[in-house]
């Protein structure tokens, strides 16, 4: 995409984790300009180096649903492997803007 047709970004978000991507999504169905700034290298992160293989979530998985898509042909507590795979699935379908290796600081004015 070129700048000419790049909107201003009106919102910014802080985290690429499950709620941080859920923001972006719903902001992009209404409309609203918005970037995701990741501390880390990847979206979700947790979920990819900090958690054990055989994890599964501890809620089914109608409690864990981000916002408009339901994790479909997945077990009841979806495993680790499978809800990377939801969540960069939802990255994609819905063109969340991400910026990788952003730190946010506090401003003292």
């Amino acid at each position: 995409m070129d700048k000419a047709n790049e909107k201003e970004v009106v919102v910014a978000i802080v985290g690429a984790g499950p709620s941080g991507l859920s923001a972006a999504a719903c902001l992009n169905r209404l409309g609203v300009a918005n970037i995701v700034l990741e501390r880390e290298d990847c979206s979700a992160s947790l979920w990819r180096r900090r958690s054990y293989d055989q994890l599964k979530l501890h809620l089914a998985k109608q409690f864990c649903e981000l916002p408009t898509c339901p994790p479909s042909n997945s077990p009841t507590f979806v495993p680790r492997n499978q809800f990377v795979e939801y969540l960069d699935n939802y990255q994609s379908g819905f063109e969340i803007k991400l910026c990788c290796q952003r730190a946010c600081r506090d401003r003292v004015v």
